[in-house]
């Protein structure tokens, strides 16, 4: 629980209870995001809009095994292994019922908004409606890389790559990471492009040997798409000066503070710009590209730490023997 900025502990709560129309999973397997990072300091914009609010359970990438149902729910969905959606939509509303659910005026999301707990927990009730079911072939550490996959995913296909186009992906965290993967899964030629020299050797050693930072990005060649998963409020305007004209610039990360663009580059360039809120259209083609082995993100997790820890992650401690990666986990 997050009880204020840079406030957390493990507290005892009460169980959940699956209301009609939900389940209950006992949680195997949870990630820590920066999201979740941002509401531990305070930075968090959901804090400041009144969206969501101390005390708080995070953790929005999860997965584990149904345990109980509701009144409702298809007895057939004890035992599964799942992972959900984050975004519950009110479903009455016209974007709901557009299949628009994720951007729901009304919508809460698992961990993050409207007061819904999160997943850093021995157990998460969840509608039915939200659980998306793991094949075998789709481990723990695979079905809690689900949610930042299926972000990743909807990146790449924004972009509108095409095998041989050439892509550039701005940040490389986990989204970052995961996105040149996709990428370079759909047959672009991926470069990634970071301030950290640590997390250039990261990515060449994933194998993006084109990973570059600020000062040695090869700024002449055509780029495709450039995608940006940064946290960094200048890259919003270089990803619009790079991109090639008619062509398409994807916007995944946020900065603390606003970030502009000049419209007029925009448009006398004939440039799509697009912006990716949530994994929620790309979950069920993330687990099936892990299934089928066209993309394995898990050298990607760092540490797996239990949820004394996760304070401490939180704060930005690095855990003795982590690797070398940018994503934590935490076993329940």
């Amino acid at each position: 629980m997050i009880t204020g900025p840079g406030e957390a502990a493990v507290q005892d709560v009460a169980p959940p209870v699956a209301a009609p129309g939900e389940v209950v999973v006992q949680v195997a397997r949870a990630g820590v995001c920066g999201t979740d990072v941002e509401f531990f300091t305070g930075e968090m914009q959901y804090l400041h809009d009144g969206f969501a609010e101390y005390p708080m359970r995070i953790g929005h990438e999860w997965m584990g095994t149904v345990a109980s149902i509701g009144e409702g729910v298809d007895r057939r969905w004890l035992g599964r292994r799942v992972t959900g959606d984050t975004m519950l939509g009110c479903g009455v509303c016209r974007r709901c019922r557009a299949g628009y659910q994720w951007v729901c005026e009304f919508r809460t999301e698992i961990g993050i908004r409207g007061g819904r707990p999160g997943a850093l927990a021995e157990q998460l009730a969840v509608p039915v409606t939200a659980l998306h079911e793991l094949p075998d072939g789709v481990d723990d550490a695979l079905g809690a890389l689900v949610e930042p996959g299926g972000n990743a995913y909807r990146c790449v296909q924004a972009a509108a790559l095409h095998p041989g186009d050439r892509a550039l992906v701005l940040g490389s965290g986990t989204i970052g990471l995961l996105v040149a993967m996709f990428a370079r899964a759909a047959g672009a030629e991926v470069h990634v492009m970071d301030r950290s020299n640590e997390s250039i050797d990261f990515a060449r050693a994933l194998g993006f040997e084109n990973a570059w930072d600020e000062t040695t990005l090869p700024t002449e060649l055509p780029w495709d798409a450039v995608i940006d998963a940064s946290n960094a409020p200048g890259l919003p305007a270089m990803a619009l000066d790079l991109v090639e004209p008619g062509k398409r610039v994807v916007y995944i990360g946020l900065a603390g503070s606003p970030s502009t663009i000049d419209t007029r580059r925009l448009v006398l360039t004939d440039v799509t710009a697009v912006g990716i809120l949530s994994a929620s259209p790309g979950l069920r083609p993330t687990i099936e590209a892990y299934a089928n082995g066209t993309v394995d993100p898990r050298p990607l997790i760092a540490a797996t730490v239990g949820l004394d820890d996760v304070a401490a992650v939180l704060s930005g401690e690095r855990p003795r023997a982590a690797g070398s990666g940018p994503k934590y986990q935490v076993g329940i």
